[in-house]
């Protein structure tokens, strides 16, 4: 199935997580905040939030510096 991460395509398997999808892209979780749809995602919904067939997400990396 294709969702769009950051506005491009992406293949995944049906009944994907949030969660197993930034698995599957190599993110460290604690370092990200997503918006699924629309609508931010809190990280304790991470891995019961199950992505459908065209799910837009938006994917930001924290980045520290000084």
């Amino acid at each position: 199935m294709e969702v769009i991460v950051n506005g491009e395509p992406h293949q995944t398997t049906e009944g994907q997580t949030v969660a197993g999808l930034l698995a599957a892209l190599g993110l460290e979780s604690s370092k990200v905040a997503v918006e699924l749809d629309r609508v931010i995602v809190s990280r304790p919904e991470w891995a019961s939030r199950v992505l459908g067939h065209g799910a837009r997400l938006e994917i930001v990396h924290f980045v520290g510096g000084g």
